[in-house]
């Protein structure tokens, strides 16, 4: 029997991160394999602004306390930067990356180096109080934690990538590309439980995502992208599902976007009755960088149709006018969203593809390739860390 150490973050399923070690471990356990989760606990300094990427890195040198029994362990797996502590330690390590820190870091730009309509939405933004500033302070932090990431991914046994996108960030940071396995992301049985609608909703629009609560976040997930959209179609339904605690957000959201419904924070089990009942409607994936996406393939699951930027997993498994487009700009979004909702034929194709393309990343084929992961790596003996580089 394999025993697996899973190492997590203080947050249980807030993050994607979490929702995938919750999935995996599931299905581990289904296989016989024994997995242990560790969350770390003692915060080991209170950092100001600039140095709260540090403070979340020495964070997991709690995990110390549990060093015994991680250490009778097979392996032990985290997320991205989260094993640091025990690469020094006799017993092989993976880091699981859904997304990077260098990806963020490269695909944001600053609020004045954006076109004048996502310029203005931002700087909406701002004056409504939604958000308290244009661009982030200081990046320090982030770039902290994607240094990190970059150390621990050079030195982990196994790299595990989620999609091609997350694959091409390793090799930019010099992870040897014998050590990177491409292994998708999954979503949960639960999704295919109920199939979506027989009948086309009428046309719409819709979001699904973490939006998160700063402007950094907006700015990632494509918000400002997203308002131009939706104000290119007012007499258009619009739903808007989202992960977020901030209400100014929603509520300037139903007010000022015409026919427009905000739906923030629900439970899962509500996310998929909405979905489904909006099957041949049009998902808008209008990030600027994702590591997988998992609301594509949920949005995928219902029926909806994928009009996505060339982010995470879509460029792998969206064929444009078969199962849904990839985009560009925000341009030929709207080129193409007009094209989707004035042809019924078209939405009932692409709807259901979309659907079957969605059964490729159900669980049980994840967990026996971290299965086969886990086997190959225990029967190689341990590689030496390389050099760290620098570039």
């Amino acid at each position: 029997m394999l025993t697996i150490a899973y190492i997590h973050n203080e947050n249980r399923l807030q993050t994607g991160a979490h929702y995938i070690n919750e999935l995996i471990s599931t299905k581990l356990r289904e296989r016989g394999v024994e997995v242990k989760h560790f969350y770390p606990s003692v915060p080991l300094i209170e950092a100001p602004i600039k140095l709260k990427g540090l403070s979340n890195i020495l964070f997991f040198y709690s995990l110390l306390e549990h060093r015994n029994e991680i250490l009778k362990c097979d392996l032990i797996q985290g997320t991205t930067y989260t094993p640091l502590t025990f690469l020094a330690f006799p017993i092989p390590v993976i880091s699981h990356f859904g997304s990077t820190t260098y990806g963020f870091l490269e695909a944001v730009p600053r609020s004045a180096k954006l076109p004048d309509d996502l310029k203005e939405v931002i700087h909406t933004l701002r004056k409504l109080g939604v958000v308290k500033e244009i661009d982030f302070k200081s990046a320090r932090p982030l770039q902290d934690i994607s240094e990190i990431e970059k150390y621990v991914a050079q030195r982990a046994d196994a790299v595990i990538a989620t999609s091609r996108v997350v694959e091409e960030d390793l090799k930019r940071m010099h992870v040897p590309a014998e050590r990177i396995h491409l292994i998708h992301n999954a979503i949960e049985d639960f999704w295919y439980e109920k199939k979506p609608s027989k009948s086309l909703a009428e046309p719409g629009l819709l979001f699904l995502g973490r939006l998160g609560n700063d402007v950094f976040n907006y700015k990632l997930k494509g918000l400002d992208r997203l308002i131009s959209i939706y104000r290119a179609f007012p007499n258009t339904p619009k739903s808007t599902i989202a992960i977020s605690i901030n209400e100014k957000l929603s509520r300037w959201m139903d007010r000022d976007i015409p026919k427009h419904q905000a739906m923030f924070n629900l439970p899962k089990d509500a996310i998929r009755d909405v979905l489904s009942s909006r099957r041949g409607q049009i998902f808008l994936n209008t990030s600027r960088y994702e590591g997988f996406s998992l609301s594509l393939v949920e949005a995928m699951s219902q029926g909806v149709i994928p009009v996505s930027f060339p982010v995470g997993v879509a460029p792998e498994i969206v064929r444009n006018g078969e199962n849904g487009f990839i985009v560009e700009d925000h341009a030929a979004a709207i080129k193409i969203v007009k094209k989707i909702l004035a042809d019924d034929t078209l939405r009932e194709q692409l709807s259901r593809a979309a659907y079957e393309t969605s059964l490729a990343f159900k669980a049980d084929q994840i967990a026996d390739e971290f299965i086969k992961l886990y086997k190959d790596i225990l029967a190689k003996p341990r590689t030496t860390p390389i050099t760290l580089r620098k570039f």
